[in-house]
This record gives C-alpha cells, sequence and structure tokens, in this order.
C-alpha cells in the first residue's frame, strides 16, 4: 500500500522551484518592457502637448505684434506669458525686408520663465508693414472685380467696357468652320 502511494505522489508532483522562478522571470521582463512603453507615451504625449500650448502662444503674440503697430521702432521684445497653469516667457524680434515698409517679425516661446535657458519650444514667423498694392485697406486690390461679373446667358458674352484701366477687353474667339472638299469619283474603265 505504501508502495501505490509513493507511486501516486510521484505521478501527480507540481512545478519545482527552477520552473517558477524561471515564469517570474519571464513576467518581470515583459512587465518592464510594458512600464517604458507607457512611460515613454506619457512623456511624448506631455511634450507634444507643451508645444502645442507654445505654438499657440506665438501665433497669438503674432496676432497682438499685427494690432499693436506702435512698437514698430524696436528690434527685440520680451515677455512672460500665465498660460495653462505654466509660466512661458516669449522673445520677440524684428528684421528687415526687402521692402522698405514691411518687417519680418520672429516669435520664440520657451517653456519657464525668463531666467530658464533652453531651446524654444515653438517659433512662428509674420511679416508686419504696409501693403504694397495701391490701397490700404486690409484685403483690399487695385483691380476692380466686379467689372464683367453678371452671369452669362446662352449666345452673350461678359465684356469689359473699353477705358477700363488695368484691364484689357477680350475680343471674342470665332473658329471657323471647315468646309468639306469633294471626294472624285472614279471613272469606269472600259472592258475590252
Amino acid at each position: 500500500m505504501t508502495r501505490g502511494l509513493a507511486r501516486a505522489i510521484r505521478s501527480y508532483r507540481g512545478f519545482t522551484l527552477v520552473e517558477v522562478l524561471v515564469a517570474l522571470m519571464i513576467v518581470a521582463i515583459g512587465l518592464a518592457a510594458l512600464m517604458l512603453t507607457v512611460s515613454s507615451t506619457a512623456r511624448t504625449s506631455g511634450y507634444l502637448r507643451d508645444k502645442t500650448l507654445a505654438e499657440w502662444m506665438a501665433l497669438n503674440r503674432l496676432t497682438e505684434v499685427r494690432l499693436n503697430l506702435s512698437k514698430f521702432g524696436q528690434n527685440t521684445d520680451i515677455g512672460e506669458i500665465n498660460f495653462a497653469n505654466r509660466t512661458w516667457h516669449y522673445d520677440t524680434r524684428y528684421f528687415d525686408t526687402s521692402v522698405a515698409t514691411m518687417k519680418r517679425v520672429v516669435v520664440r516661446v520657451y517653456a519657464g520663465d525668463s531666467k530658464t535657458k533652453g531651446n524654444p519650444m515653438a517659433e512662428s514667423t509674420g511679416f508686419l508693414g504696409n501693403a504694397i498694392s495701391s490701397t490700404s485697406t486690409p484685403g483690399g486690390s487695385n483691380v476692380d472685380w466686379s467689372i464683367g461679373s453678371t452671369l452669362a446667358t446662352a449666345g452673350s458674352q461678359n465684356t469689359v467696357p473699353a477705358g477700363t484701366p488695368g484691364i484689357t477687353p477680350i475680343a471674342p474667339t470665332v473658329t471657323p468652320t471647315p468646309t468639306p472638299t469633294p471626294t472624285p469619283t472614279p471613272t469606269p474603265t472600259p472592258s475590252p
């Protein structure tokens, strides 16, 4: 009876300690790789959030510069902003362009206060100055686009009055239709 019991115990034995340790090592390595991936994703998500906020602040600063034309004389402008429960600082620089009445504006936004050094989180470029066209209103044009704006009906054509400055009237183009040429008919040959 003891021999049968010993055989039964040997046939129903469990995992050895070495097998359990190997299984735990495999699970530990898998969990470590998973934690590295999750932390990398969280870090990337935070960086992208900060970069998006910095881009918004740079574009806002460009809009402020365009609306406040009195600061046009100086070459640099720095300041701090509290945005999204954080402190940021910006650096606005004005550069000359080939057009005398226009300047190029570059805004760089940094994370932290003005004492913090580092690379900018965002940089935006815009232009500031007088319009190049003959009209000084924003969105204006030196072409009168209202001329010839009626809808064309069948058989009619929009025309521009002669003498309109800056616009040359275009004459309608007529394509001649080709006349068919008669084809010669073969003459029958007499048979012998």
